[in-house]
């Protein structure tokens, strides 16, 4: 799916609406905007975070709460303050 938009003096463009509802986006959604080799890439900013947790699963240990691991560890920290 290709578009060609005009930017305005603001520095703002419409995204197609056929975009946003391929995307999900509704108004007041969040995205993410990368700019990669020259082009720029817009991500839903639900999509980024799914990535994110995929990727931080791949190096925690099956049955480890990171939240308890924070926690224990400002315990510690505020311990020794």
């Amino acid at each position: 799916m290709e578009y060609r938009v005009q930017m305005n003096a603001d520095g703002r463009f419409v995204l197609p609406s056929r975009m946003r509802k391929e995307l999900k986006l509704e108004p007041g959604d969040e995205v993410i905007l990368r700019l990669e080799d020259g082009s720029v890439r817009l991500i839903p900013l639900p999509q980024a975070v799914s990535y994110a947790r995929q990727t931080v699963r791949k190096y925690i240990k099956e049955g480890t709460s990171l939240v308890d691991d924070l926690i224990q560890s400002r315990r510690e920290q505020a311990a020794r303050e």
